[in-house]
């Protein structure tokens, strides 16, 4: 499971960094892998609004940080934090162009009608604090908050807001704070069960494999921990894949292909399902292996790629009956 932090206040070592820091530090020893976007440092140009993700799913701009990472982060994480201060009732200029750009994700959605794979199971919430005592302070952070989660199917389920604050010190010595971040992840936010962790694994990390995760997801919700990855991965998933997906509802764009290995270790896996990279798996003492047989479609037509999908999502459906029955 990872957790992504949006870190909004453009002051370095401020208030925001440092609730977004002990939040993700509370994450994290609860063994969650986190890791933290400092959005003002990054280069994200504001939406233009020309409409082109509404007709072709795709946001026109291709060489910023969100076309390069973020939206593939937004993706994979399956907890997202995002935190700003409060500038005149609304979130930072910085972060507010990334939650625009998140427009691109609200079109796959509602124009295309797609679902991203862990629709079932991601959570947002914020992070706030601001200098007034107003009552309406977090009015305006509050639905921007709303449907920029919604945008990315997540589901709203927290926030911390905190008033009178001016400097870190007082972010620090805030009253509460410590059972405030504790209640918050261990309440809303962390699964109520212990999860099987499985991991997908082919060659390139660009079909089989990813569309084994998708489905696995996708049926399991929070019951299954899931990652894939590839013995040779490829540069990116295969578009035909990406196709036939959506032809399933099922939205895979912005998923990155993952060596092995790197996977291994984040995962620790239970259970690896090797779909042609059998051979390739290292073997780890007490991790079920389960192999499939399955023909690479990676330089077939779409045909063929729509057959190997529908032979996965009925595989993975047996499979979750079996290791996971209602």
């Amino acid at each position: 499971m990872l957790a992504l932090g949006l870190q909004g206040s453009p002051l370095k070592k401020g208030s925001t960094d440092y609730l977004l820091a002990r939040f993700m530090d509370e994450l994290e020893a609860h063994g969650v892998r986190t890791t933290i976007v400092d959005v003002p440092r990054k280069n994200i140009h504001p939406c233009r609004g020309c409409g082109f993700c509404e007709k072709k799913g795709f946001c026109v701009i291709d060489d910023d940080d969100m076309s390069k990472g973020i939206y593939s982060l937004l993706r994979e994480a399956e907890i997202v934090v995002a935190a700003s201060p409060v500038f005149f009732y609304s979130v930072t200029a910085q972060l507010k162009a990334l939650i625009d750009r998140a427009q691109t994700l609200w079109s796959r959605k509602y124009r295309f009608g797609l679902a991203d794979p862990l629709k079932k199971t991601r959570i947002g919430c914020f992070l706030s604090m601001g200098g007034s005592r107003g009552r309406q302070l977090f009015d305006g952070v509050n639905l921007v908050a709303k449907f920029f989660f919604d945008a990315i199917d997540a589901d709203y389920s927290g926030s911390l807001f905190y008033r009178n604050i001016e400097t870190p010190g007082d972010m620090r010595n805030a009253p509460g704070l410590s059972k405030d971040i504790r209640d918050l992840v261990t309440q809303k936010l962390l699964p109520v069960k212990p999860r099987q962790k499985v991991l997908f694994a082919c060659r390139e990390n660009a079909c089989r494999s990813q569309m084994a995760g998708a489905f696995a997801r996708h049926m399991a919700g929070s019951r299954l921990d899931v990652m894939t990855a590839g013995s040779t991965p490829a540069d990116t998933v295969n578009p035909l894949m990406v196709q036939a997906m959506a032809e399933k509802g099922i939205d895979m764009a912005f998923h990155n292909p993952r060596p092995l290995e790197e996977a291994i270790e984040l995962l620790k896996p239970d259970m690896i399902v090797t779909m042609g990279c059998g051979e390739e798996c290292p073997y780890i003492p007490g991790v079920v292996r389960m192999d499939w047989n399955l023909p690479d479609p990676a330089h077939e037509p779409i045909a063929f790629m729509q057959k190997v999908r529908d032979e996965i999502e009925k595989r993975v459906s047996e499979l979750i009956e079996d290791r996971l029955p209602a």
